[in-house]
């Protein structure tokens, strides 16, 4: 059994919809084997972390920036991953107010340093919640949990 940890941090409920279509498509029928964790960021820790074969972190733009309890959740558990989870699979969801750069690229310098491996290119849903948005989380959750059983990440 392969273990995929979703960290999330959502005020408004929209990052939380995208993180539950990228849920249901982890959860697609013909995906096996894989076992899926939903936590808050605020609430994960270095022992969730170090369980995980694979991770979604998802995260509201806030002020140009991730979300406070996602830094938090990277501030918790920086050091003590730091030498234990290089090479680590994650993907990214950012619901944007802006464009999003700024959230994407301050997560992408702390993975940097942790020695993550990012395995799809981050999903930034700009402006309202389409379908078409819940849909592209979805692909990125069935391709995130599909790459793992499959051993390619």
């Amino acid at each position: 059994m392969k273990h995929l940890l979703v960290v999330q941090h959502s005020k408004t409920g929209a990052t939380r919809a995208l993180i539950e279509a990228a849920m249901d498509g982890m959860r697609d029928p013909a995906i096996a084997g894989i076992e899926c964790r939903l936590l808050a960021a605020l609430e994960a820790s270095p022992e969730d972390v170090s369980w995980a074969d694979a991770l979604l972190l998802g995260t509201p733009e806030n002020f140009g920036y991730m979300s406070g309890a996602l830094k938090y959740f990277f501030d918790s558990i920086y050091y003590e991953c730091l030498d234990h989870t290089q090479g680590l699979p994650y993907a990214l969801i950012v619901k944007a107010g802006n464009d999003g750069r700024g959230a994407v690229r301050a997560i992408e310098r702390i993975v940097s340093g942790l020695a993550w491996r990012g395995v799809a290119d981050p999903l930034v849903v700009r402006g309202e919640l389409t379908g078409e948005a819940r849909e592209a989380a979805r692909e990125l959750g069935m391709t995130l949990a599909a790459g793992l059983e499959a051993g390619v990440f």
